[in-house]
């Protein structure tokens, strides 16, 4: 029997068929609990909230989502970073134009990338007295890959580009290392990569006389 009886008057409660035909409007306006688990819209609404929440609402909104705050989620992202992302870019809006908010910006868009970018990579130079609106970014990657610097100098021309001042003008470093000296220690912390230089097993310096 439907639960709405309990607001009709005494002998509309007493009839069977009332309170099946109740059953439907029950079913759509407020749901069921029952086997059959109808959701109905008092639910729909009271979960509402949950779905322009990027922690919460479906991965599926996600873009929906990001698209309400004028943001680009990268294809290859994890559902974590993308909801991470949406969340903190609303307050990031307000250092829009800051080095700060470049900083952070360029951060977040190139730190998942594989042995990509992290905090301590990303550094942003302005004090420059000449020329006037100047200014430098430089970028450091963890290993020398072609494919990879060029997606790096892609990504962050297009991230500088939307967030810089338009008046401004600048230009973009990417460092990438070249040759490492590493100790045994390094080496096996790092899974024994083979192609590492270590001095005095595989590398020398300076010249040695064969005679």
């Amino acid at each position: 029997m439907s639960r709405y009886l309990d607001h009709l008057p005494a002998p509309f409660r007493e009839d069977p068929f009332a309170g099946a035909f109740l059953l439907a409007f029950e079913a759509v306006l407020t749901g069921r609990d029952d086997a059959e688990g109808v959701t109905g819209l008092e639910q729909l609404i009271e979960r509402s909230a949950d779905s322009i929440d990027p922690l919460t609402t479906g991965e599926e909104f996600l873009p929906w989502l990001a698209g309400w705050v004028a943001l680009s989620l990268r294809a290859d992202w994890d559902t974590d970073t993308k909801r991470g992302f949406i969340r903190e870019v609303v307050p990031l809006y307000r250092q829009r134009g800051t080095l700060a908010g470049l900083r952070r910006m360029l951060e977040i868009y190139l730190q998942p990338l594989d042995d990509g970018v992290t905090r301590d990579d990303v550094v942003v130079f302005d004090g420059f007295e000449t020329p006037a609106h100047y200014f430098q970014v430089q970028l450091t990657l963890r290993k020398a890959d072609s494919g990879e610097l060029r997606r790096v100098q892609e990504i962050a021309r297009a991230i500088i580009d939307r967030e810089k001042p338009a008046h401004t003008f600048y230009a973009l470093k990417v460092v990438v290392p070249t040759m490492r000296l590493v100790s045994e220690e390094l080496r096996e912390d790092e899974g024994g990569v083979p192609e590492l230089l270590i001095l005095g097993e595989n590398t020398q310096l300076g010249t040695r006389d064969s005679s």
